[in-house]
Formats: structure tokens, sequence, C-alpha cells
């Protein structure tokens, strides 16, 4: 069959979230056929290029979510692909009738978040209730309009707009801090929900591109979800969302660090919550990435019936040789393995090594890995390595060195550290010590090597432990401090918490199970979902029947099982339109 993958700022880019979760899906799943429908972020990302695409993938269709003109250009164009450019607000200029539709539209969408933020409503009450439609009937208006007439971001833009914002947030009922919106302040939002808004005005939603697919696949939810939804709108199409981190609950950590106004950070939120309350709605199926993500969608209006957790799968190939070996590692090391930024509270851990080093003296921490990008992680890096350097004067004179220094800084590639697998080789205990955290990616790969780990209570922290190793609560050094102890003076109970935890790894976090999972759901989706006709009122087939494989003439004998006449050997793929 042929799915629609959604992503957003991701694959097919080079750098991105769940870029390599993405690919392994596409080239794991190779009996069907992918067409890419991806947002870019940044010039930056579109600037690296694409990864190398399998053949499976026929066609690739971009946009970006970062530009400022109402002309949308597609991405980089690998040779044997196609990929189109798409258009946005360049149609033909709105009439008189077009600019009362805009209007009521989108009144109805700002009445909508012009309350709390959705998500601290009674998702039964009659507030809630019916914000929430005003919210789909104002959505769903702009999308046919933007259909219509080429797109949206002029009119988003417009003095129109603002006036409609105005007035939504000095209606009685309004939010008080919606009120105190400024004519700043609504500009910044207008801006705002033009960029979020703008999968509306793209030229994705026609007979030969969404239209074509089987079913939409979307990577996350908010932005990348909405051309997943106007798809099943126009078409039928059932979306199935996967979410690793909640979008919503990642807009809410990012709005405290913008040049935001309160107001608009309230608007903002009321309007993505409303997003996450539809998508949920109109999804199909939705797969959390853990138990964590899972509570956030619940919390959000999500069916549990919808609900299939499906933990992101890993390759435990490249860890193989370490995990199947005797090796215990550096008995007296401790090692930390991740992206060095605030969030992973360092401070706490070097803090908590002091402590370590005062009941072992011969206890070494060795910190593996790379600052986070920008200013913030190079300055965060700078003070941690001050730190350490203030509370070991007399051994960390050399803080790049491995040598007698109790702490050390290495970069994965390095002299002293050349892969991943080598990194955790090092240490008999690995550690996170971190304050936020979703699916904690450096803990499965120290389990797929056999290694004991600690680690703090957060995220779905407990959900991948699942006992095989110590949890103690964030922001405790303390407690950080002696549960490293008690494993470095137990060699014996770190192999067994070693052992256990590659054994939990291998059942339950491998690309193999995730794969086998998504393929199971996608044949569900489609057994499930109401048949497509022709313009004659004939069935539409799968968009790469199975016959198409077959040499020769493919009838259906009359002695055959009824199974082969339903589209049950999904897995043959075709040359489409042309594409490849």
């Amino acid at each position: 069959m042929r799915i629609g993958l959604l992503t957003d700022g991701g694959y097919p880019y080079a750098t991105g979230e769940f870029r390599l979760w993405c690919d392994r899906l596409v080239r794991g799943l190779t009996q069907h056929e992918f067409d890419l429908y991806a947002l870019s972020r940044s010039a930056e990302q579109e600037a690296q290029g694409w990864v190398q695409l399998p053949p499976q993938v026929s066609r690739v269709r971009t946009a970006p979510l970062w530009t400022t003109g109402e002309d949308i250009l597609g991405g980089h164009t690998p040779k044997g692909l196609r990929a189109r450019r798409v258009t946005g607000g360049g149609g033909r200029p709105y009439g008189r009738r077009e600019r009362r539709r805009f209007t009521a539209h989108f009144t109805a969408l700002a009445t909508s978040i012009r309350t709390a933020d959705a998500t601290a409503e009674d998702g039964g009450g009659s507030t809630a209730g019916a914000a929430d439609a005003q919210f789909t009937d104002g959505l769903y208006g702009l999308a046919e309009l933007a259909r219509e007439h080429g797109g949206l971001p002029a009119a988003l833009r417009s003095e129109t707009a603002v006036r409609v914002l105005e007035t939504a947030c000095r209606a009685p009922g309004t939010g008080r801090t919606a009120q105190a919106a400024t004519v700043p302040d609504l500009l910044a939002l207008t801006a705002e929900l033009d960029r979020v808004l703008r999968p509306l005005s793209l030229d994705w939603y026609g007979e030969e591109s969404l239209g074509a697919v089987d079913l939409c696949h979307a990577a996350s939810g908010g932005a990348a979800a909405l051309p997943g939804l106007l798809a099943k709108r126009f078409f039928g199409i059932p979306l199935l969302v996967t979410e690793h981190g909640v979008q919503l609950r990642a807009h809410y950590l990012a709005a405290t660090s913008t040049l935001f106004g309160a107001p608009v950070r309230a608007l903002l939120a009321a309007f993505h919550g409303r997003l996450a309350t539809e998508v949920y709605r109109q999804a199909a199926l939705i797969t959390p990435g853990n138990t964590h993500t899972r509570r956030w969608q619940e919390r959000c209006g999500a069916d549990r019936a919808k609900l299939r957790t499906v933990y992101p799968g890993m390759e435990a190939a490249r860890f193989a040789a370490l995990g199947e070996s005797d090796d215990g590692g550096g008995p007296d090391t401790l090692v930390w393995v991740g992206r060095i930024e605030p969030s992973k509270d360092l401070i706490a851990l070097l803090h908590a090594f002091a402590e370590v080093r005062k009941a072992e003296p011969d206890a070494r921490l060795r910190i593996v890995g790379a600052p986070a990008p920008g200013a913030e992680g190079a300055l965060y890096l700078a003070h941690c390595r001050a730190l350490a350097a203030q509370l070991f004067p007399d051994e960390a004179a050399d803080a790049h060195a491995v040598g007698d220094n109790p702490v050390s800084f290495e970069d994965i590639g390095g002299a002293e550290v050349a892969d991943l697998a080598e990194a955790y080789a090092a240490g008999g205990v690995v550690v996170l010590s971190s304050v936020v955290e979703g699916f904690p990616i450096s803990l499965v790969e120290a389990m797929f090597c056999g290694r004991a780990t600690v680690s703090t209570d957060v995220g779905a922290v407990v959900e991948v432990i699942g006992g095989t190793g110590l949890v103690v609560p964030p922001r405790n050094p303390r407690a950080l401090a002696d549960a490293c102890i008690a494993l470095l003076r137990d060699p014996e109970r770190r192999a067994r918490l070693g052992a256990a935890a590659r054994a939990r790894a291998l059942e339950l976090f491998t690309v193999e199970q995730n794969l086998a999972a998504f393929h199971g759901m996608y044949l569900e989706m489609i057994s499930h979902s109401p048949v497509r006709r022709e313009a004659d009122g004939a069935p539409r087939p799968f968009a790469t029947p199975p016959e198409a494989q077959v040499l020769g003439s493919w009838t259906v004998p009359a002695h055959t099982p009824s199974w082969a006449s339903e589209g049950v050997c999904a897995g043959a793929r075709g040359t489409v339109d042309g594409d490849v």
C-alpha cells in the first residue's frame, strides 16, 4: 500500500527530530511504498540537504515553515525523485465574498482560543465542547478557502485578521490574560498563526497528492498532522499519529523562553491545545512512544481505545559484541553519555561524584558527548568544566585528559572514544542525571551493552528500566551518589542488573519489534477503512494493487479463496505515476 509519511522538521532532511526513526521505518517496511510530505524548520536545515532515500520512497513534497514571504518553496531535489515547489498565498486576490468567508472562519477560530487553555477546561463541559466546535469550523473553513483560492498567508497577516483577534480578545468571557493583548501582541500572534497554519495553504490536497495515498502517518502531532487532518477531510484518508514526545508539551516548554508577551503565550497555548484535541479525535490510531507521552495524550482528550504504546526501535547490532561479552568495563568508572545541556543536570552529577570520591578514592567519571548547538550549550559545557576544576583542584589541571584526572570531558570520535559502544565499554556503571527527559535513548543503549545503570526518575525512565537499574529522585546529588557507590562496591549486583537490562532491551526496544507493530497497524487500519470509490462508483484498489507485479493478465479464478481478491498481498510494489 502507499503510505503518506508526514514529518515536521525531520526526515528526509539530514538533521532534525525523529529523522533516524523515520528512516528506519521507511527502510524496514520494504513491502510498502512511501510518499514523503515534509515541513522544514530553518534555512540551515534545508541547506544541509537530504539523507539518501531508499527505492520505496516514490515521491517527496517539501515546504518550509520558516519563510515570511507568500511563496513557499520546496526543498532540495535528489536525482531520481520528483519534489515539486508549492505555493501558498500566491493565488488570485480575494473578492468580497471570499473576504467575508475568511472573516467568518477566522472569527470562529479566534473565538475558540480566547478563553483559558483548552487542556485546562472540563473536556465534557459545554464551554469546552462549544469552543472545540468553533475551532474545527474555523480550521476546516479556512482550509477549504485556501484550497479554492491559492492560500491564506496574505489574509492571515492582514488588518482584517488583527481586527478579528482584537474583537475576540475584548469580548465578554475572554480570559483575563488575553484581554490584556496590545496591538504588538496581536501582530505577533497573527504572524505565529500564519506560520503554524502554513500547511493549509499548500498544494498537497489533490487526487495526485495526498488524495492518492492509502493512509497518512504523521511522525508527530502539531503542524505535521495538519495535512493528515485535511487528507481525511477532503478524501477520507485514515490517519495514524505517532508521538515520541507530545508536541503540545514541547510548545508549553518552548513558550517560556520566547520573547512573546503573556497574552500571546496564552492564546497560542489555547490554539495548540485545540489542535491537539482535534488531531487525537480524527486519528484512527495514536501510537505514543512511551507511557509518559500516553498520559499527556489522554489529558488532551485522546480516546484510550485508539492508543497503542510502541517503543521507538533502536539498532541493537552495534552493541552486540559488548553486550555478549563478559567485560564489565572499568570497575571504578562511571560513564555519562549524551548531549551536554542544562536539562541533563551535569552540575548535580559533578556534586554527586564529589561524594563518590570521598567514599571511593579511585573512582573516575567520564562525561562523553558534545554540547547542544548554540551559545547556551557551549556556555553550559564551560560552566561544567569550571565546576569540575573547582571540586577537584589538585587533580583536574587538564580537563581534557583522561590520565589520572577523576573527571574527563570527551567527544565521540576522538582519540579516547572511537564510537558509542566504546564509550559504554569504558565504565562499569552508566549514569543519567537529567531533570527533563522524554524517551532516554542513552539509557537504552547502555542496556543493550549490558551495563548497570543509575538514573533520575524523570520522563519514561522508570518505564524503560523496569527494575533492571537503580532510580533516584532528580536534583538530589546525595541520592545519586549513594546509588553509584552501592553499585561500584558490588560487582555481582552490577553484572546481574546488566544482564537483566540487556534482556529487557532486546525484548522491547529493537527496530524489529517497532517495524512489526507498525506493519500490523497499517493492515488493521486499511481493513477498517471505508471503501473509497472511483467517479463511476467502482471500488478503488490500493494505490499500488498487488496484481501490478504479476506478469500477464491477472484474474481471480472461481476457486480462488476470498482473501486472494481482497488485497491481502499488498506487499508488492510497482512504479506509480512515473515518480521514480
